[in-house]
Protein backbone atom coordinates (compact mmCIF):
# COMPACT_ATOMS: atom_id res chain seq x y z
CA UNK A 1 0.00 0.00 0.00
CA UNK A 2 1.11 3.83 -0.58
CA UNK A 3 -0.15 6.72 0.60
CA UNK A 4 0.56 10.21 0.53
CA UNK A 5 -0.60 13.65 1.73
CA UNK A 6 -2.25 16.16 -0.68
CA UNK A 7 -1.34 20.05 -0.09
CA UNK A 8 -4.72 21.42 -0.26
CA UNK A 9 -5.67 19.48 2.57
CA UNK A 10 -4.02 21.68 4.99
CA UNK A 11 -1.08 21.93 7.85
CA UNK A 12 -1.77 18.23 7.52
CA UNK A 13 -2.17 17.63 4.36
CA UNK A 14 -5.42 15.21 3.15
CA UNK A 15 -4.28 11.57 2.87
CA UNK A 16 -4.98 10.24 -0.47
CA UNK A 17 -4.20 6.47 -1.17
CA UNK A 18 -2.04 6.26 -4.68
CA UNK A 19 -1.67 3.13 -6.93
CA UNK A 20 0.93 1.00 -6.85
CA UNK A 21 2.18 2.36 -10.28
CA UNK A 22 2.05 6.47 -9.06
CA UNK A 23 -0.48 6.70 -11.68
CA UNK A 24 -3.99 7.19 -10.00
CA UNK A 25 -4.97 8.58 -6.68
CA UNK A 26 -8.00 8.34 -3.93
CA UNK A 27 -9.13 10.19 -1.35
CA UNK A 28 -10.19 8.57 1.74
CA UNK A 29 -12.02 10.98 4.25
CA UNK A 30 -14.54 7.92 5.08
CA UNK A 31 -11.36 6.11 6.46
CA UNK A 32 -9.06 8.98 8.07
CA UNK A 33 -8.64 12.72 6.93
CA UNK A 34 -4.73 12.58 7.51
CA UNK A 35 -2.03 10.29 7.70
CA UNK A 36 -1.82 11.08 10.92
CA UNK A 37 -5.19 10.22 11.96
CA UNK A 38 -4.67 6.94 9.87
CA UNK A 39 -1.52 6.10 12.23
CA UNK A 40 -3.17 7.12 15.33
CA UNK A 41 -5.31 4.20 14.83
CA UNK A 42 -3.48 1.93 12.48
CA UNK A 43 -4.49 -1.01 13.71
CA UNK A 44 -8.14 -0.53 13.23
CA UNK A 45 -7.70 1.34 10.10
CA UNK A 46 -4.88 -0.20 7.61
CA UNK A 47 -7.25 -3.29 6.52
CA UNK A 48 -9.65 -0.60 5.39
CA UNK A 49 -6.93 1.52 3.67
CA UNK A 50 -5.47 -1.72 2.12
CA UNK A 51 -8.74 -2.55 0.52
CA UNK A 52 -9.09 0.59 -1.15
CA UNK A 53 -5.24 0.22 -2.48
CA UNK A 54 -6.54 -2.93 -4.02
CA UNK A 55 -9.21 -1.67 -5.83
CA UNK A 56 -6.83 1.09 -7.21
CA UNK A 57 -4.29 -1.83 -7.96
CA UNK A 58 -6.89 -3.54 -9.57
CA UNK A 59 -8.34 -0.61 -11.79
CA UNK A 60 -11.99 -1.25 -9.92
CA UNK A 61 -11.59 2.13 -7.75
CA UNK A 62 -14.41 4.86 -7.59
CA UNK A 63 -13.35 8.85 -7.56
CA UNK A 64 -9.80 8.91 -8.79
CA UNK A 65 -7.33 11.00 -10.12
CA UNK A 66 -4.21 11.24 -11.74
CA UNK A 67 -1.31 11.36 -9.10
CA UNK A 68 1.04 14.26 -9.12
CA UNK A 69 3.77 14.86 -7.37
CA UNK A 70 3.88 18.59 -7.18
CA UNK A 71 0.82 18.41 -5.49
CA UNK A 72 2.27 16.36 -2.30
CA UNK A 73 3.42 17.75 1.16
CA UNK A 74 5.59 15.57 2.45
CA UNK A 75 3.99 12.30 3.91
CA UNK A 76 3.65 13.41 7.10
CA UNK A 77 3.30 16.96 6.46
CA UNK A 78 5.10 18.07 10.41
CA UNK A 79 5.34 15.00 12.53
CA UNK A 80 5.66 14.39 16.84
CA UNK A 81 8.98 13.08 16.11
CA UNK A 82 11.89 13.43 13.79
CA UNK A 83 15.35 11.72 15.10
CA UNK A 84 17.74 11.14 12.41
CA UNK A 85 20.51 8.86 12.69
CA UNK A 86 23.91 8.19 10.95
CA UNK A 87 23.55 4.53 10.73
CA UNK A 88 25.95 4.11 8.29
CA UNK A 89 29.15 4.57 9.90
CA UNK A 90 31.09 4.46 7.26
CA UNK A 91 30.00 8.16 6.51
CA UNK A 92 30.80 9.27 10.24
CA UNK A 93 34.39 7.73 9.94
CA UNK A 94 35.07 9.20 6.51
CA UNK A 95 34.00 12.71 7.10
CA UNK A 96 35.76 12.77 10.83
CA UNK A 97 39.17 11.02 8.81
CA UNK A 98 39.08 14.37 6.53
CA UNK A 99 39.83 16.73 9.04
CA UNK A 100 41.84 14.72 10.91
CA UNK A 101 39.74 13.03 13.74
CA UNK A 102 39.51 10.00 15.53
CA UNK A 103 36.60 8.11 15.11
CA UNK A 104 35.73 6.55 18.87
CA UNK A 105 35.16 3.29 18.72
CA UNK A 106 32.05 2.99 20.13
CA UNK A 107 30.32 4.84 17.34
CA UNK A 108 30.45 1.01 16.14
CA UNK A 109 28.26 -0.33 18.87
CA UNK A 110 26.00 2.84 20.11
CA UNK A 111 24.35 4.91 16.87
CA UNK A 112 24.52 8.64 16.99
CA UNK A 113 21.28 9.89 17.15
CA UNK A 114 19.73 13.92 16.85
CA UNK A 115 16.44 15.27 17.29
CA UNK A 116 15.51 17.28 13.88
CA UNK A 117 12.40 20.21 13.39
CA UNK A 118 9.72 18.40 12.59
CA UNK A 119 7.11 21.10 12.30
CA UNK A 120 8.14 22.30 9.15
CA UNK A 121 8.57 19.37 6.72
CA UNK A 122 8.91 19.97 2.72
CA UNK A 123 7.44 18.21 0.03
CA UNK A 124 8.66 16.45 -2.34
CA UNK A 125 8.92 19.17 -4.89
CA UNK A 126 9.51 22.01 -2.84
CA UNK A 127 12.15 24.83 -3.67
CA UNK A 128 14.76 24.22 -1.07
CA UNK A 129 15.46 28.00 0.11
CA UNK A 130 18.86 29.20 1.92
CA UNK A 131 19.90 32.47 3.32
CA UNK A 132 23.53 32.27 1.95
CA UNK A 133 25.11 29.91 -0.61
CA UNK A 134 28.17 30.69 1.60
CA UNK A 135 26.32 28.51 4.53
CA UNK A 136 27.28 25.49 2.78
CA UNK A 137 24.08 23.67 1.36
CA UNK A 138 24.03 20.20 0.84
CA UNK A 139 21.47 17.24 0.22
CA UNK A 140 21.36 14.03 2.74
CA UNK A 141 20.09 10.96 0.58
CA UNK A 142 18.39 8.80 3.35
CA UNK A 143 15.75 6.31 3.48
CA UNK A 144 13.17 6.66 6.95
CA UNK A 145 10.57 4.71 8.72
CA UNK A 146 7.46 5.90 10.60
CA UNK A 147 6.31 4.21 13.82
CA UNK A 148 3.10 3.36 15.44
CA UNK A 149 2.75 4.18 19.22
CA UNK A 150 6.52 2.11 20.69
CA UNK A 151 6.48 1.38 23.91
CA UNK A 152 9.69 2.45 25.90
CA UNK A 153 12.59 -0.09 26.73
CA UNK A 154 11.38 -2.09 23.57
CA UNK A 155 14.06 -4.62 22.14
CA UNK A 156 15.40 -3.91 18.46
CA UNK A 157 13.59 -7.18 17.52
CA UNK A 158 9.74 -5.97 19.01
CA UNK A 159 11.25 -2.02 17.64
CA UNK A 160 11.12 -3.75 13.99
CA UNK A 161 7.26 -4.68 14.37
CA UNK A 162 6.08 -1.29 15.10
CA UNK A 163 7.16 -0.03 11.41
CA UNK A 164 4.71 0.68 9.54
CA UNK A 165 5.62 2.73 6.78
CA UNK A 166 8.74 3.70 4.29
CA UNK A 167 9.59 6.60 2.59
CA UNK A 168 12.89 8.29 1.08
CA UNK A 169 14.40 11.28 3.00
CA UNK A 170 16.35 14.40 1.60
CA UNK A 171 18.13 16.04 5.20
CA UNK A 172 19.08 19.20 3.72
CA UNK A 173 22.30 20.35 5.85
CA UNK A 174 24.28 23.63 6.23
CA UNK A 175 27.78 22.27 6.21
CA UNK A 176 29.40 25.22 7.22
CA UNK A 177 27.36 26.76 10.11
CA UNK A 178 27.20 22.69 12.02
CA UNK A 179 31.44 22.76 12.95
CA UNK A 180 30.22 25.83 15.07
CA UNK A 181 27.43 24.34 16.45
CA UNK A 182 28.75 21.02 17.64
CA UNK A 183 31.70 23.16 19.19
CA UNK A 184 28.88 24.38 21.74
CA UNK A 185 28.46 20.70 22.37
CA UNK A 186 24.42 20.79 22.19
CA UNK A 187 23.81 19.54 19.09
CA UNK A 188 22.74 20.42 15.52
CA UNK A 189 20.21 23.56 15.06
CA UNK A 190 20.54 26.32 12.41
CA UNK A 191 22.81 24.03 10.06
CA UNK A 192 19.58 21.60 9.73
CA UNK A 193 17.05 23.14 8.05
CA UNK A 194 13.88 21.46 6.66
CA UNK A 195 13.76 17.76 5.83
CA UNK A 196 12.21 17.12 2.32
CA UNK A 197 10.46 12.96 2.27
CA UNK A 198 9.51 11.31 -1.32
CA UNK A 199 5.62 12.07 -2.39
CA UNK A 200 4.66 8.66 -0.90
CA UNK A 201 5.03 6.58 1.84
CA UNK A 202 5.00 2.41 1.66
CA UNK A 203 4.07 -0.04 3.91
CA UNK A 204 6.98 -2.68 3.93
CA UNK A 205 5.10 -5.68 2.33
CA UNK A 206 5.49 -3.20 -0.92
CA UNK A 207 9.23 -4.10 -1.12
CA UNK A 208 8.86 -7.99 -1.01
CA UNK A 209 12.35 -9.74 -0.33
CA UNK A 210 13.73 -6.03 -0.95
CA UNK A 211 12.86 -5.40 2.82
CA UNK A 212 14.71 -7.85 5.08
CA UNK A 213 16.29 -7.51 8.43
CA UNK A 214 14.92 -3.86 8.93
CA UNK A 215 16.92 -3.15 6.14
CA UNK A 216 15.87 -1.75 2.36
CA UNK A 217 18.14 -3.66 0.42
CA UNK A 218 18.16 -1.15 -2.85
CA UNK A 219 20.25 1.26 -4.87
CA UNK A 220 19.21 5.09 -4.00
CA UNK A 221 19.85 7.14 -7.21
CA UNK A 222 21.31 10.75 -6.60
CA UNK A 223 20.64 13.03 -9.49
CA UNK A 224 22.53 16.47 -9.56
CA UNK A 225 21.61 18.61 -11.97
CA UNK A 226 20.47 15.90 -14.29
CA UNK A 227 23.94 13.68 -13.74
CA UNK A 228 24.56 10.39 -11.26
CA UNK A 229 26.11 11.84 -8.37
CA UNK A 230 25.49 8.25 -6.59
CA UNK A 231 23.56 5.30 -6.50
CA UNK A 232 24.42 3.22 -2.72
CA UNK A 233 22.82 0.48 -2.07
CA UNK A 234 20.84 1.20 1.03
CA UNK A 235 21.21 -2.56 2.56
CA UNK A 236 25.14 -2.48 2.34
CA UNK A 237 27.17 -1.21 4.91
CA UNK A 238 24.06 -0.45 7.48
CA UNK A 239 25.53 -0.79 10.70
CA UNK A 240 22.31 -0.46 13.03
CA UNK A 241 18.67 -1.53 11.19
CA UNK A 242 15.80 0.20 11.71
CA UNK A 243 14.85 -2.18 14.81
CA UNK A 244 17.65 -1.09 16.67
CA UNK A 245 17.89 2.75 15.29
CA UNK A 246 14.05 2.46 17.05
CA UNK A 247 15.23 0.58 20.21
CA UNK A 248 17.78 3.48 20.26
CA UNK A 249 15.46 6.78 20.49
CA UNK A 250 12.85 4.37 22.53
CA UNK A 251 15.11 3.26 25.34
CA UNK A 252 14.18 6.32 27.91
CA UNK A 253 11.11 7.20 25.70
CA UNK A 254 7.84 6.16 24.59
CA UNK A 255 7.62 6.83 20.81
CA UNK A 256 4.28 8.60 19.64
CA UNK A 257 2.19 6.93 16.48
CA UNK A 258 3.83 9.05 13.53
CA UNK A 259 7.48 9.92 14.69
CA UNK A 260 10.31 9.12 11.89
CA UNK A 261 13.51 7.78 12.24
CA UNK A 262 16.13 7.86 9.53
CA UNK A 263 18.60 6.32 8.63
CA UNK A 264 21.20 8.81 8.00
CA UNK A 265 23.70 9.09 4.74
CA UNK A 266 23.82 6.45 2.75
CA UNK A 267 27.11 5.18 2.53
CA UNK A 268 29.15 2.20 0.97
CA UNK A 269 32.55 0.66 1.04
CA UNK A 270 34.39 -0.33 -2.18
CA UNK A 271 36.76 -2.44 -1.79
CA UNK A 272 37.48 -1.69 1.56
CA UNK A 273 38.56 1.77 1.04
CA UNK A 274 36.11 4.93 1.00
CA UNK A 275 34.25 4.20 -2.55
CA UNK A 276 34.93 6.13 -5.74
CA UNK A 277 32.64 8.98 -7.51
CA UNK A 278 30.35 7.73 -10.35
CA UNK A 279 32.50 9.16 -13.15
CA UNK A 280 35.32 6.69 -11.86
CA UNK A 281 33.03 3.72 -11.92
CA UNK A 282 31.92 3.99 -8.40
CA UNK A 283 28.98 4.03 -6.41
CA UNK A 284 29.23 7.45 -5.96
CA UNK A 285 28.00 9.52 -2.47
CA UNK A 286 24.15 10.09 -1.46
CA UNK A 287 25.88 14.33 -0.22
CA UNK A 288 28.63 16.45 -1.26
CA UNK A 289 30.07 16.41 2.28
CA UNK A 290 31.19 12.48 1.59
CA UNK A 291 32.59 13.26 -2.10
CA UNK A 292 34.35 16.28 -0.42
CA UNK A 293 35.87 14.50 2.03
CA UNK A 294 37.34 11.25 0.17
CA UNK A 295 38.49 14.40 -2.04
CA UNK A 296 40.38 15.84 0.95
CA UNK A 297 41.38 12.56 1.90
CA UNK A 298 43.08 11.35 -1.60
CA UNK A 299 44.12 14.79 -2.84
CA UNK A 300 44.62 17.14 0.45
CA UNK A 301 41.85 18.88 -0.18
CA UNK A 302 38.23 19.08 -1.32
CA UNK A 303 36.92 19.96 -4.57
CA UNK A 304 33.19 19.58 -5.18
CA UNK A 305 31.50 22.61 -4.22
CA UNK A 306 28.52 22.84 -2.49
CA UNK A 307 25.02 23.44 -4.00
CA UNK A 308 24.30 26.74 -5.51
CA UNK A 309 21.02 28.59 -6.22
CA UNK A 310 19.27 26.94 -8.89
CA UNK A 311 20.61 23.59 -8.61
CA UNK A 312 18.89 20.40 -8.79
CA UNK A 313 18.93 17.91 -6.78
CA UNK A 314 16.66 14.45 -7.53
CA UNK A 315 16.81 11.05 -5.10
CA UNK A 316 14.83 8.39 -6.15
CA UNK A 317 14.70 4.68 -5.47
CA UNK A 318 13.65 2.05 -8.28
CA UNK A 319 12.72 -1.38 -8.12
CA UNK A 320 14.00 -4.80 -9.59
CA UNK A 321 11.92 -3.69 -13.08
CA UNK A 322 12.58 -0.35 -12.98
CA UNK A 323 9.96 1.14 -11.69
CA UNK A 324 9.70 4.45 -9.11
CA UNK A 325 8.43 2.95 -5.68
CA UNK A 326 7.83 6.15 -3.61
CA UNK A 327 8.44 8.57 -6.45
CA UNK A 328 10.96 11.16 -6.61
CA UNK A 329 12.01 14.05 -4.11
CA UNK A 330 13.16 16.63 -7.05
CA UNK A 331 14.13 19.82 -5.63
CA UNK A 332 15.57 22.74 -6.59
CA UNK A 333 17.77 25.44 -4.80
CA UNK A 334 17.02 29.10 -4.21
CA UNK A 335 17.80 32.01 -2.30
CA UNK A 336 15.45 33.16 0.61
CA UNK A 337 13.77 36.31 -0.51
CA UNK A 338 11.80 36.57 2.79
CA UNK A 339 7.70 36.11 3.99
Amino acid sequence: MKLASLKAGGRDGALIVVSRDLAHARKVPEIAHTLQEALDSWARLEPKLKAVAELLNQGAASDVFPFEPRDCAAPLPRAFQWADASAYVNHVELVRRARGAVMPGSFWTDPLMYQGGSDSFLGPCDVIEAVDEAHGIDFEGEVAVIADDVPMGVSPQEAALHIKLVMLANDVSLRNLIPAELAKGFGFFQGKPSTAFSPVALTPDELGSDWQNAKLHLPLLVHLNGDLFGRPDAGQDMTFDFGQLIAHAARTRRLTAGSIIGSGTISNKEDGGPGQPVRQGGFGYACIAEQRSVEAIRAGAPATPFLKFGDRIRIEMLDRTGASLFGAIDQTVARYVGP
